[in-house]
């Protein structure tokens, strides 16, 4: 068991040199480190482990609304009033062009994000020649997030250039019966394991903000550890008018950073990416790259910042990083 630690940089060097949490151990005293200490020794780990890249990404809503499950935090679900704008799924020359915009700002992967619980056969084989075409126009690495695919689907989209898969575990086992009842956290880890097994990398994250516990979060983390995912996105809930937690008080800024540092921690050589929610801390989020965070959620059609790209990359690299 790990003692509750006073110098929390002495963790990060014993991370560094090949300690690893793991479920069962005290977490406690990441909540009574100092949060300057913390951070500093995430960002220890960060540079070490990491190097100084920073990896951006960009997503396309490419089919909006009516989505069949009931997540209490979603604009998109049918079961939410949002007032959400409503569409099937894009064409072609849409995606591509979004693409094509994103990959000349700097950007190096794009995704394609579609709501609800699946993709219809139709709308998968609308995906498929999709991300075929942009396997032929463009460079940037595919990633594809389409809800909970079979693994013949997974083949199917691995073999189209799709090098990455998205599918949020969102919180703990333990509270997800408190976000959702149309689907099951065991449905997120089979949905993940089959997207591996057909050679995809995962990224797999949630949101934090939902009325969780910090233990709530912890075990996210280690989960996600367990799991071995590539990426695992950070989003702050935004509260939206209409869904259930339209009143949950908003998230503070040092609550973020002690969750970034936290998974630095705890998953010292993933990509920890920012998502929903960097404008509800300063700078749009530039201290959390201090923090552990090595990687970003950007855009200027669906930002979710407060930036666009071009500013993400001139904030960036202004802090040293590389791009």
């Amino acid at each position: 068991m790990i003692c509750i630690m006073s110098d929390i940089i002495k963790l990060a060097d014993e991370i560094i040199s090949g300690k690893r949490l793991k479920r069962g151990d005290d977490f406690g005293f990441f909540l009574e480190a100092d949060l300057d200490n913390l951070c500093s020794g995430a960002d220890k780990i960060r540079r070490t482990l990491c190097g100084k890249h920073v990896d951006l990404c960009s997503i396309i809503n490419g089919k909006s609304g009516k989505c069949t499950e009931n997540c209490k935090f979603c604009a998109q679900s049918g079961h939410n009033c949002t007032g959400v704008d409503e569409y099937a799924f894009l064409d072609a020359d849409t995606i591509l062009a979004e693409c094509k915009s994103n990959e000349n700002k700097g950007v190096h992967r794009f995704s394609i994000v579609t709501a609800g619980r699946t993709l219809s056969n139709d709308d998968f084989e609308k995906a498929e020649s999709v991300y075929k075409m942009l396997g032929q126009e463009c460079s940037i690495e595919l990633c594809g997030s389409h809800g909970l695919l079979t693994e013949e689907q997974f083949i199917r989209l691995k073999n189209t250039g799709v090098k990455r898969y998205h599918c949020n575990i969102e919180t703990s086992r333990r509270n997800f019966p408190n976000i959702c009842t149309s689907h099951t956290y065991d449905d997120k880890i089979a949905c993940i394991k089959r997207a591996q097994a057909a050679g995809l990398e995962v990224c797999s994250g949630g949101i934090i903000g939902m009325g969780e516990t910090w233990d709530d979060r912890i075990d996210m983390a280690v989960s996600l550890s367990e799991l071995g995912v590539k990426s695992v996105p950070i989003n702050a809930l935004i509260p939206v008018k209409g869904t259930p937690f339209e009143s949950l008080e908003r998230i503070s800024e040092e609550d973020i950073l002690r969750t970034v540092a936290i998974f630095r921690y705890i998953l010292p050589t993933t990509e920890i990416r920012l998502a929903a929610g960097r404008d509800l801390m300063g700078g749009c989020g530039n201290r959390a790259f201090l923090s552990g965070a090595n990687s970003t959620i950007t855009g200027d059609m669906l930002t979710t910042s407060g930036n666009s790209i071009l500013e993400d990359v001139e904030m960036l690299k202004g802090m040293g990083f590389d791009l």
